[in-house]
């Protein structure tokens, strides 16, 4: 009988043990989802700590104005939103030479970033090389695409919008000709320039379009030259995509509209708006620029990458239907309502699918000839 009772105690005891432990874990449980409902910015915090992004420049430079200075953008912003500072948690490796691309990935490397950024299509064999040595990183390359499980793709309808400025030059244009400078010679230039000719000669079949190539994305000296021979030869609106290299036409445009501030010049920027590229005294050389949202697709990916969401293997496109394209009205006085809405009208037929923008020399042949 004894021992019955010891028994019924012992069982007695150890049920209540196991209420008092399910009532103490029920609170707990509470306790941490009170937690974490509260304290998802803490956490995110620690992850943006706990993760690191970095990116290297093209020949162009982090301060181009263009290209590489969007996407340093971005990564600014993706650091500000995280509470991070350069160098630490995000910085950049500056390319002065093609030579330069390989060690300054290996060395962001060594530093340990999680994900490293190729700015421009020059980086691509530097990447897919690097990126197959060090499959414990991220890696993503803008401008091209490369085939690495480990590396993003990300690339633009830079076509879309060089078409929407081509329409733009053609309402703007007094003398019928315009003018493209191109940074290197290659499929990725050869979208800006063909959409551009599409888009103006879709307004006006007979506009001439003077087409030349630096060579270079760093070479402002020759964007000058070659943006000095067009000017003189009658062009009065020119489009680059030249990088840094552009930064030569807009010299040479202000210095144009310096000596006679009542001549009509104008220059078309590239990848962000350059409108103060164009400030010269009380005058504005820049017409419009065509807009490509480097700085969101970085951040963005970025994010992607922090969150444990890396699109690795993956390629990204981004265009007008996702906000990435776009074409800049800064300069209300250039870019009146008129060459507004003929571009918004450009815009809804190219979303709605009734135009197809060429993206090739052979493409825009049969473009052009069914105009």
């Amino acid at each position: 009988m004894k021992n019955r009772k010891l028994v019924l105690l012992f069982a007695l005891l150890l049920s209540l043990g196991m209420l008092l432990a399910a009532c103490g874990g029920g609170a707990d449980d509470e306790d941490t989802n009170d937690e974490g409902s509260t304290g998802n910015d803490a956490t995110n915090e620690e992850e943006a700590e706990d993760f690191s992004a970095a990116m290297v420049t093209d020949v162009g430079g982090v301060d181009d104005k263009s290209f590489n200075q969007s996407a340093w953008e971005g990564l600014n912003a993706w650091g500000e939103e995280h509470g991070l500072s350069q160098g630490n948690g995000f910085d950049y490796a500056q390319s002065d030479d093609v030579s330069d691309y390989i060690p300054n990935l290996n060395r962001l490397i060594r530093d340990d970033y999680n994900l490293i950024f190729g700015i421009g299509f020059e980086l691509q064999e530097s990447i897919e090389e690097v990126a197959k040595q060090n499959s414990d990183k991220h890696f993503a390359l803008v401008d091209d695409v490369v085939e690495v499980p480990n590396a993003v793709s990300i690339l633009f309808k830079e076509h879309q919008g060089s078409f929407l400025a081509g329409v733009a030059a053609a309402q703007k244009t007094t003398t019928n000709k315009l003018g493209f400078v191109g940074g290197v010679d290659s499929p990725l230039i050869n979208k800006f320039e063909v959409g551009f000719i599409a888009g103006a000669k879709s307004v006006n079949p007979d506009i001439e379009v003077d087409v030349q190539y630096a060579e270079s994305f760093a070479d402002s000296s020759k964007g000058k030259m070659i943006a000095s021979d067009m000017y003189n030869d009658g062009v009065d609106i020119i489009y680059h995509a030249s990088g840094a290299t552009g930064n030569g036409v807009f010299n040479e445009a202000r210095d144009l509209k310096n000596s006679d501030p009542d001549r009509d010049i104008w220059v078309i920027g590239v990848d962000r708006d350059q409108y103060e590229e164009g400030e010269i005294g009380d005058h504005n050389v820049t017409l419009t620029s065509m807009v490509k949202r480097v700085d969101v697709a970085v951040q963005d990916v970025t994010n992607l990458a922090m969150n444990g969401d890396f699109p690795g293997g993956e390629t990204l496109e981004f265009g007008l239907e996702d906000n990435a394209i776009d074409i800049a009205t800064t300069n209300e006085d250039a870019m009146n309502q008129e060459i507004i809405d003929s571009v918004n009208e450009w815009e809804e037929k190219i979303l709605n699918g009734d135009v197809d923008i060429p993206k090739t020399h052979d493409e825009l042949d049969t473009f052009l000839e069914s105009l």
